[in-house]
């Protein structure tokens, strides 16, 4: 059985508060990107699961997707051993969600292969525990989450008109060194009430928290940015804690990535 797990971008982003479970409080807007990995789920006749990966240089131990696998067996003792492929395309570490998004659809391919019966609400408790982001790839939809991202509220985002540059410098972000440098504050917009305005408006008002540290440390990144601006993107961004880039264009724009040293991808919004 085979499925493609997609990546996401992020819509704005704010810190708004640290937790005591010593996660953070935020806001943004989760937005699915239809450029995925494939992810191949058979039952194996071997007594473990199995885990190969081929595409981009992926380290196998502490895999998300085997995680999930593992998850599931706990409460499903009679899950069978199977072979999992996964090629990646996704760049990890880059802000996108790649390695969420492979553990939701793991979560969903078994649930589907081996007829667990689990419904949606079942699937995001399962997913939670796999990640902060990962109950998004459950839904699926674009979403303004909330919590640690946990709390999901589907919204409607028309950007038909559009297509989206997502460029890589292949630069890894530590996530906890991202965090340690934000200084969390209650921001003056809710990003789903900016969302609601004419894209062109974005670009004051649709900030990404991380953007100043990452692009203190890292000015090649913010580079990056003032680039797709340059050529023209209605709205430029850091997705996530980065590193990855995004710029939102016209499509009758012709852009294209300068660097070749970059990883990148040109898509458009169906």
């Amino acid at each position: 059985m085979l499925c493609f797990p997609n990546c996401k971008i992020n819509l704005g982003l704010n810190i708004i508060g640290k937790r005591e479970d010593g996660y953070h409080n935020l806001e943004t807007i989760f937005l699915p990107i239809p450029f995925t990995d494939i992810l191949e789920i058979v039952i194996s006749e071997n007594k473990i699961a199995e885990l190969a990966i081929t595409g981009l240089p992926v380290n196998t131990e502490n895999n998300l997707c085997l995680k999930a696998y593992n998850l599931l067996q706990k409460d499903f003792r009679d899950l069978p051993p199977v072979k999992i492929h996964l090629h990646k395309a996704i760049p990890l570490g880059a802000g996108l969600g790649g390695g969420s998004s492979d553990a939701a659809f793991t979560l969903q391919l078994l649930n589907e292969k081996c007829k667990l019966n689990l419904n949606t609400e079942q699937l995001i408790d399962y997913a939670l525990q796999l990640g902060s982001d990962c109950p998004f790839f459950i839904i699926n939809k674009p979403c303004f989450a909330t919590g640690r991202g946990e709390i999901l509220e589907t919204v409607n985002i028309n950007l038909s008109d559009y297509k989206i540059l997502i460029i890589n410098p292949g630069i890894h972000i530590d996530t906890q060194w991202a965090f340690s440098k934000i200084i969390p504050h209650k921001p003056n917009y809710a990003i789903n009430e900016i969302i609601k305005q004419p894209i062109e408006t974005w670009k004051d008002q649709l900030q990404n928290d991380f953007e100043i540290p990452v692009f203190a440390e890292y000015p090649e990144i913010g580079k990056i940015k003032n680039d797709l601006y340059q050529q023209g993107a209605m709205y430029a961004s850091l997705s996530g804690s980065g590193s990855s880039v995004y710029g939102l264009f016209a499509k009758e724009n012709n852009v294209e990535c300068k660097e070749e040293k970059y990883f990148y991808t040109l898509k458009d919004f169906n």
